[in-house]
């Protein structure tokens, strides 16, 4: 059931260190890579689908794409390593246990658009892990594999990499916000062009995207597209970090191909619900994704469309499983004092509607709530929904609009009877 791509490293020894890498494969990309135009590369990376794997699914090459030829701007690559989203904790396994496999990412991404300069944004509370990629940056440039040329003059092409720390914004994980951030400002989102563009750093092009994506290149570029596509689905082929979290027997992070059961990997990969409880509910994606309940879980399909047929998403990979004893209300007010307090207030529905359901929910889990405050939570989440600057706003539409609906008996139980109702009770 697992395929190791981004994760054959993970289980090796101080994998982490450069001359451990190397023995198992490290860098082995680049003798390929050396021989291709960087046409031929985003050609490579276009033909495998690769999506990004920070949360919304976007096509890797075409993104690519966008970034300007013939322009005498210096180009940038950004990677988003701003892994703030609850129930997300995949990104860190790669930069824990591999972080050269991301350099070799970030080297493949770098010759294909031509960009000199890499900047990696991580979570500021990431400070071992910013340690631990500064650490394999300094050893890659001590060996010559970055610098002023690339593995030693094997190819005459400058590349600089450095990390960057936010300070502990969650939404500064929205592309433009980072961008924001990395330049010195508030880490608010940016207007969206009318069209399909690349970023924009100072003023020059710049490309996001995810650690996983970009550590996902190495393999493609060495195997070819065909070695990606082999596995996972024809529309979402290759694999996805899944990070499983909650009442489980075996919690962790596994590398899927896309397209297995989700209950198959809760069972079997997560050992099944721990105490012989049962399934309640799951959150797919980290907790900005609209919510399945067991039925759902039992029948969703680990693939972008699947989970887009279904009312959801798949996200980051991070699935939430929640069991019978679990009180959605209070799942549902854990989740909004997340986002109430994350909020940039840069749009009033989002400054406003976050924070007006908190203190509804706050009602309803004090005794102090109103059977017509469901009514309410579900208008402000459609305030919520499409108007705002960023998807900040509609994710909390998704995920508390999704427990809202889907489990409308257990909020109405909680105010008729002023106490957490399992479904046990129901």
């Amino acid at each position: 059931m697992i395929t190791k791509i981004v994760s054959k490293k993970f289980d090796i020894p101080e994998s982490y260190k450069l001359e451990v890498a190397q023995k198992n494969g490290a860098y082995g990309s680049l003798k390929r890579l050396f021989t291709m135009t960087p046409d031929e590369v985003i050609t490579e990376v276009d033909k495998s689908k690769l999506r990004g794997k920070g949360g919304g699914g976007a096509l890797c090459g075409p993104k690519w794409r966008y970034m300007p030829t013939n322009d005498p701007r210096p180009a940038y690559l950004i990677v988003n390593a701003d892994e703030s989203e609850p129930g997300t904790f995949k990104d860190r396994e790669v930069m824990d246990k591999d972080p050269h496999l991301l350099i070799e990412g970030i080297i493949c991404s770098s010759y294909a658009m031509n960009i000199h300069t890499a900047y990696i944004y991580i979570r500021g509370e990431y400070k071992w892990l910013a340690d631990r990629l500064n650490t394999a940056i300094d050893e890659a440039y001590e060996a010559g594999i970055i610098g002023e040329t690339l593995m030693n003059g094997a190819c005459d092409f400058k590349l600089d990499i450095v990390v960057h720390r936010g300070a502990g914004a969650y939404i500064c994980g929205e592309k433009s916000a980072l961008i924001e951030s990395l330049e010195g400002k508030r880490g608010h989102p940016r207007l969206k062009p009318h069209q399909k563009e690349c970023e924009w750093y100072f003023g020059n092009p710049a490309t996001v995207n995810n650690v996983e994506t970009i550590a996902s290149v190495p393999h493609i570029i060495e195997n070819g597209y065909e070695g990606y596509t082999q596995y996972g689905t024809e529309k979402s082929p290759g694999t996805m970090l899944f990070a499983l979290s909650g009442p489980v027997k075996n919690p962790g992070v596994y590398e899927l191909a896309y397209g297995l059961k989700m209950i198959d990997v809760i069972n079997t990969l997560g050992g099944g619900m721990k105490e012989g409880k049962k399934l309640k509910a799951v959150i797919p994606g980290g907790v900005s994704c609209p919510i399945l309940t067991r039925e759902e879980a039992e029948n969703a399909v680990l693939d972008y469309e699947s989970m887009w047929d279904i009312g959801s998403t798949l996200g980051t990979g991070g699935m939430v499983i929640i069991d019978e004893d679990a009180c959605m209300v209070e799942v549902a007010k854990n989740i909004i004092e997340f986002y109430h307090h994350e909020s940039c207030g840069q749009c009033t529905p989002c400054r406003e509607g976050t924070g007006w359901i908190d203190k509804i929910l706050h009602d309803v889990v004090t005794q102090q709530g109103k059977l017509s405050d469901i009514q309410t939570i579900s208008d402000v989440c459609n305030t919520l929904n499409g108007k705002t600057i960023c998807v900040f706003a509609p994710a909390v539409a998704d995920i508390i609009g999704s427990i809202v609906v889907k489990f409308k008996d257990e909020f109405e139980a909680y105010i008729l009877g002023g106490q957490a109702i399992s479904s046990k009770e129901l």
